[in-house]
């Protein structure tokens, strides 16, 4: 059985979607949700789902005894980064290579980077005046966003959209493509 861990600082509707499309799946399981957030709605949606849930100050995600201890004894194999706000430590890129990976509403290079995230990043495309814009799932390395691109989905940019129907509509692709490249890249 392949592990996953969830790290989330908000809402956790990409969490959400994920623990749905594995809940009765024969070989992954989501076995902890980290969240840095002790407010984020993530840790409802672990709790309602019976998943271990962790909240975690800076100086814990930063221990490797802390973070590493707990990541070990529930036998992570990946690493999910569904909208966490935070760096990954070194320590967690070397212990899982090529096993960490994060989701970015947009299409990298483009509108990433620290500080870049929610509707931030739909405002940015609609300035940047973008006929398309979609979603990146990529492996993460020590930069924001800057991590080798698994995969990209494209939608159009209507003369329409609003930052918050940007939004929608970007959430849409996330909840539909991030599970399947998760069990994907598990098989």
């Amino acid at each position: 059985m392949k592990q996953i861990a969830i790290f989330a600082s908000g809402n956790g509707s990409n969490a959400e979607a994920i623990i749905a499309h594995f809940k009765s799946h024969p070989q992954v399981k989501v076995a902890l949700v980290v969240t840095n957030n002790p407010e984020a709605g993530v840790i409802k949606i672990a709790h309602s789902n019976k998943i271990i849930s962790a909240i975690i100050n800076k100086t814990a995600l930063n221990d490797p005894e802390i973070l590493g201890r707990l990541l070990t004894a529930l036998n992570i194999d990946l690493i999910v980064l569904a909208g966490f706000l935070q760096l990954v430590p070194a320590y967690l890129l070397q212990r899982y290579p090529k096993s960490i990976i994060n989701i970015h509403p947009a299409l990298l290079p483009k509108h990433g980077g620290q500080g870049m995230y929610g509707i931030k990043v739909h405002q940015a495309v609609l300035a940047a005046r973008d006929v398309e814009t979609g979603i990146t799932i990529h492996y993460v390395n020590e930069h924001y966003d800057e991590g080798e691109v698994i995969l990209q989905k494209h939608i159009a940019v209507d003369a329409t959209d609003t930052p918050e129907t940007l939004a929608g509509k970007v959430l849409q692709l996330e909840h539909e493509w991030f599970p399947k490249t998760i069990e994907k890249l598990l098989s």
